[in-house]
Parts: C-alpha cells; sequence; structure tokens
C-alpha cells in the first residue's frame, strides 16, 4: 500500500528523535484530508498521540512548541520534500514525483485489493464472523426497516470478506408462530395453488390480511389454534402446507435480494428453535436462573444486586416460550446463537436490526454471560434509526420489489428528460443500478444510528452529493478510458502530474486504507461514502481542468493514468457499499 511505506519512511525517521520503537509511531501518522481552500501537505504526525508513550521530557511542554522542536529536529531526504509544524502536528510532504509514481503504480497493481492490503489491517486478525440481516417475515410487509437491515447487513458481510474474514451471512426468517394458524386457516379458505407459485410474497399477504378481517371470530380462531396446533405436532398434511409457504417464499425472496445484490449463505428462521428453545428453558432453570412470578411468568434477573430491578422475560405463565414477535422471544434467540456458535465456532457474531430492539439484544447477550458462554462478550447489535416518509406511487411500500420498481421507474424517467443520456445498451438495468446505488447513499450519508427523512428527488438528484453523482462519475471515466485506449498503463511520466488539481486526486487516494480502517472499526459506512463524494468531485475537477485529448502523448498517458487509478478506487467502495457501478450513463 503506498501510503505504509510512506508512512514507515516518516515513522523511521521520527523514532531516532523521539527515541520510540516506528511500529508504535505508524498509527499517529495519518494522509491529510485534501482541502478545496489551501494546498495541504500529504501527512500529519499528532503530537498529542504520541506523548502518550514518550519518555517524560516532553508531557510538560504545550503541543504547539513541541511540533515546532520536532519539526527542526527532522530532516527532509529522498521520501520527504518538505517538513513545516501547525498546532499540535508536524506536516510532511512526499517528494511530488515519488507521490504520483507510487499511488500510482500501487492503485493499479493492487486492483480490487488495494487499500484493504494495508498494514493498518496487520494487526487485525482474521476471523470467521456470522452475520445476521434482512430478516423479513413471511406474509407480512417487507418493511423500511428490513430494507435498511438488508443494505446495512450486506455492507458489513462485504467490508469484513473484502478484509480477509469468513463471513457467513445468514437471513432469520419470521416463519413460525401463531400467525401461521391464522394464515393456514386463511389459505384453505381464499387460497389459490397457482398464485402461491406465481407470487407467493403477495398472495401470502393477501391471504393474510383477508382472513385478519375475521380473526376476531370464535369459529376462525378455533381453527387458526387447530391449524397451530396440528404444525407443532408435526401433521404431516400441515406441515406441508406450512413448508410449501416457506419454500416458495424463499424462491422469490433469493430472486429479489439479487436485484439489490445480496446473497446469504443460510436461510433460517424461528422454526429451526422450536424444540431447541424448551431446552433452552430447561438449561436455564438447571442453573437456577428461570424464576417464575406471581402470575406463573418465567423471568430471568439480569440486576447486578439480584433486586429484580431489570428483568427478562422468557416464558409464559401457561409454560410455553414467549412467542409474540422476534422483539420479544429470548429462548428462540438464545437456541440460536447457541447453534450457530456449535455449528461455525465464530469469532464475532453481528445482529443488524433497527434500534427499537436494542434492550432485547442487551437482554439476550446478559443472558448468555449468566448462562457461562463467555463468547457473549463477542456479539454486537449493529442498531440503526427509523426512515420515515418512504412511499411509492402506489402507496406504502408492502414488498421490497416495490421498491425497486420504483426506483428503476423514477431514474427510467429521469434519464430519458435528461439531454446527456447516450443511447444506452440496457437501459432498464443501468436505471436500476443507478436508482440503487442512489438508496444506498442517500442511507449511508449520516450515522447509521440516526433517523431521516426520505425523499426520492434528493436521492435522485444527478449534481450534489448523491449515489447518481458517483454512478455518473464512475460512467464518465471509464467512457475516458474507452476513448483513449484501454490498456492498463504501468509506465508513465510523473513529471507530467504535478498541477495541483492532479495532486488533490493523488493525496486522496492516499487516505484510501485510513478510511476502510475507520470503517471496519466501526462498522459506519459513512466513512467510505464521503471518502466516495470527495473523490468523484475531485475527478470531476481534474476532468475539466486536465484534458486528456490534445494534450501531448506523454502528457496524455500520465493523466490518463490517473483517471485510470481514480476510477479503479471509485469502484472498489462503490462495490464494498453494495452498488454495482455502472460503465454507460
Amino acid at each position: 500500500m503506498a501510503a505504509c511505506s510512506f508512512r514507515r519512511s516518516i515513522a523511521s525517521q521520527l523514532s531516532k528523535v523521539l527515541d520510540l520503537p516506528p511500529e508504535n509511531l505508524i498509527k499517529s501518522i495519518s494522509a491529510v484530508p485534501v482541502s478545496k481552500k489551501r494546498h495541504v501537505a500529504d501527512f500529519q504526525l499528532s503530537i498529542a498521540s504520541v506523548t502518550e508513550d514518550s519518555p517524560t521530557n516532553f508531557l510538560a511542554q504545550d503541543l504547539p512548541l513541541q511540533a515546532q522542536e520536532i519539526a527542526e529536529r527532522l530532516k527532509c531526504d529522498a521520501v520527504v520534500s518538505e517538513i513545516s509544524a501547525g498546532p499540535g502536528t508536524v506536516n510532511f510532504t512526499i517528494n511530488r514525483e515519488l507521490l504520483a509514481k507510487t499511488v500510482l503504480q500501487q492503485v493499479l497493481k493492487d486492483g480490487s485489493e488495494y487499500g484493504v492490503k494495508s498494514e493498518l489491517f496487520s494487526t487485525v486478525p482474521r476471523q470467521k464472523a456470522v452475520i445476521e440481516f434482512s430478516s423479513p417475515n413471511i406474509a407480512k410487509k417487507f418493511h423500511i426497516g428490513h430494507l435498511r437491515s438488508t443494505i446495512v447487513g450486506n455492507f458489513i458481510a462485504n467490508l469484513k470478506a473484502a478484509l480477509g474474514h469468513e463471513v457467513t451471512r445468514i437471513n432469520y426468517l419470521g416463519d413460525w408462530g401463531m400467525q401461521f394458524g391464522l394464515l393456514g386457516v386463511g389459505f384453505q379458505r381464499f387460497g389459490s395453488k397457482e398464485k402461491l407459485k406465481s407470487s407467493p410474497l403477495q398472495h401470502l399477504f393477501e391471504v393474510y390480511v383477508q382472513i385478519n378481517k375475521e380473526a376476531e371470530d370464535e369459529n376462525t380462531k378455533e381453527l387458526a389454534k387447530d391449524f397451530f396446533r396440528k404444525l407443532e405436532e408435526h401433521d404431516e398434511q400441515t406441515l406441508s402446507l406450512w413448508k410449501q409457504f416457506r419454500d416458495l417464499s424463499i424462491e422469490e425472496y433469493i430472486r429479489v435480494y439479487k436485484r439489490l445484490g445480496v446473497h446469504f449463505d443460510e436461510y433460517s428462521g424461528e422454526s429451526f428453535y422450536q424444540e431447541k428453545s424448551q431446552e433452552v428453558l430447561k438449561m436455564l432453570e438447571d442453573k437456577g436462573l428461570l424464576q417464575k412470578t406471581e402470575k406463573g411468568t418465567g423471568i430471568v434477573d439480569l440486576s447486578e444486586n439480584k433486586d429484580l430491578s431489570s428483568v427478562s422475560t422468557v416464558m409464559r405463565s401457561d409454560g410455553t416460550s414467549l412467542y409474540i414477535t422476534r422483539q420479544v422471544s429470548p429462548p428462540l434467540d438464545l437456541a440460536a446463537a447457541i447453534d450457530r456458535m456449535n455449528k461455525h465456532s465464530w469469532d464475532t457474531m453481528i445482529y443488524v436490526t433497527d434500534k427499537s430492539q436494542s434492550n432485547h439484544f442487551q437482554h439476550l447477550f446478559q443472558i448468555l454471560k449468566l448462562m457461562g458462554y463467555d463468547w457473549a462478550e463477542r456479539c454486537q447489535h449493529v442498531s440503526f434509526g427509523l426512515v420515515r416518509g418512504m412511499r411509492t406511487r402506489r402507496g406504502e411500500v408492502i414488498f421490497l420489489e416495490d421498491v425497486l420498481n420504483e426506483v428503476r421507474s423514477r431514474m427510467l424517467q429521469n434519464m430519458a428528460s435528461a439531454k446527456t443520456t447516450k443511447e444506452i445498451e440496457d437501459p432498464v438495468e443501468t436505471a436500476e443500478k443507478v436508482g440503487l446505488a442512489a438508496l444506498i447513499i442517500q442511507d449511508f450519508r449520516g450515522l447509521l444510528s440516526s433517523d431521516y427523512q426520505f425523499s426520492w428527488d434528493r436521492a435522485l438528484q444527478s449534481r450534489g452529493d448523491t449515489g447518481v453523482f458517483l454512478q455518473y462519475t464512475h460512467a464518465r471515466l471509464h467512457s475516458l478510458e474507452q476513448m483513449h485506449g484501454n490498456e492498463r498503463l504501468t509506465d508513465v511520466n510523473v513529471t507530467c502530474l504535478q498541477e495541483p488539481d492532479a495532486i488533490s486526486v493523488l493525496q486522496h487516494l492516499l487516505r484510501y486504507d485510513e478510511v476502510l480502517y475507520r470503517s471496519s472499526q466501526d462498522l459506519q459506512p459513512k466513512h467510505i461514502v464521503s471518502y466516495l463524494l470527495t473523490l468523484s468531485h475531485l475527478a470531476a475537477v481534474a476532468h475539466k481542468t486536465l484534458p486528456v485529448k490534445g494534450s501531448a502523448p506523454e502528457v496524455a498517458q500520465a493523466r490518463l493514468c490517473l483517471f485510470q487509478a481514480a476510477r479503479s478506487v471509485l469502484a472498489n467502495g462503490m462495490k464494498l457499499l453494495g452498488i454495482t457501478p455502472v460503465t454507460q450513463m
């Protein structure tokens, strides 16, 4: 990684002056974000983060003075051409030709691995990660929270996989419970085998809505209870109908997820853990953790002083495992967590759901710990905020496919009315990929935990900080390569890349590994999003001021190489976010 060799070179010089091992310094040396207003150095050392480790003679002084003192004791060399002190930082400018040569060679050599091979990750052990995300309920709406869980979980899985971790993606379906009693009765009354085969998700939803209107009717209630009882007793006919509901729904989910660019290694579900959840209740009882309230409900005391100030309810008074919805079904989730540990022996397990479930997961991890499972500490809940105001022209969102169709048709319309749109081979496919980029970038721009107001118009703008702008930049850089010969350039004359706009792009490419590292630490996509938006803005400026066409051959080659590198990193980052870059627009 280009940045690594520079960081190492700076660290080895600093280590002599500060009397600290170079590896202690590497994390304190970071690439400087590009500024529109002024020329900036390439790297800076943060004095504050170094003085924590350093011999005491530094501690008494104030930071600017220390920076000044260190800067004066350092010398420029073949790598560093300029050293200056800032308020609490020492700034390093890399020899301009070396910067261009190293960055371009590295980006084009590493290709899709640029940034992820950085030594910043050398101390991070390769792990087995299980990620549970999306998790819709069969026969119910695929609401916007499921969509958020799907794209966030996919991003985390992509990032972990790119960094060399072994990732298992699990979709934990709502495929059990009393509602299946009702659905079974509904299907016997209103269902159609043909419709179930041709559009299972929609048909089951319609049947469920219809039977729900009669849910209060005593006769219907009895029949639903009866159906579900047969299901629990594994009655062959009932089970086979339920299995059809499940299998056909999964088949359709797979097709729709494919449009989103998402796949799963395992379609699990609540149905898998019915019996195991009973075993978990028995384990809780054997360990003396299960207490009964006066009403007979089973609880686990989570309070530190064992005064019942914090409890988790795990069992109904009739002795059945608590089952209302996913949010309040600890035995099922306990059983699933234990089972996954046995099956995958993972190092980390991540649940991606909205923040209303934070309490549930906190309780879950606490109970696992009380049960003696130390690995509970390696479970993590990545929570996200609510999205308001997402509607399609047909009304509220009921199916994931509604969102995909809507974003595609709106984008097609925008493309048709845009003057710049050339004849493209597959406008429908392109509209879908660009529209998805728009959805994902609008979702990922802020902190995941924040709620936001959804707006189609804002998401689909072609200028400004949107997914459409990223796709447009990628397509434009791609066609520049097509126009001027598509071969991979290796030997270019870097003295031709000394203009400020070229340097800005190179400086920005230098920072990519740090941005990936940051996202890998807090699992927030926003660092990568703002990096790619800046890269696109810098590339757009350079595209204007550094023409390839009409320049001397040597200059044209060097510029083309710069744009190739920018496009390569842009594509890598987009793919991590779950976006498929388009080549025409």
